[in-house]
């Protein structure tokens, strides 16, 4: 019990519920820097989508590309 306390008190252990199991706070702060980074990066795609898009339309508004879509890359079809 005591080194139970000793670590709460340190915060070398967390929980997000009084019922879920403790959970030691280095794999805590690394999950979030994880979900942090997965984060930046869905970010940065969706802006990527994003300028593909406003390009492809502008594009087609100039007509210097058709309407039709784009073939399938690879063998087939």
């Amino acid at each position: 019990m005591f080194r139970w306390r000793q670590l709460r008190e340190s915060g070398a252990m967390t929980s997000l519920k009084s019922d879920e199991e403790l959970v030691p706070a280095p794999e805590m702060r690394a999950a979030r820097a994880k979900i942090r980074e997965l984060q930046r990066l869905l970010g940065k795609k969706t802006e990527e989508a994003e300028i593909l898009k406003e390009g492809l339309e502008y594009a087609r508004e100039k007509k210097l590309l058709s309407w039709s879509p784009l073939p399938r890359r690879g063998g087939g079809g």
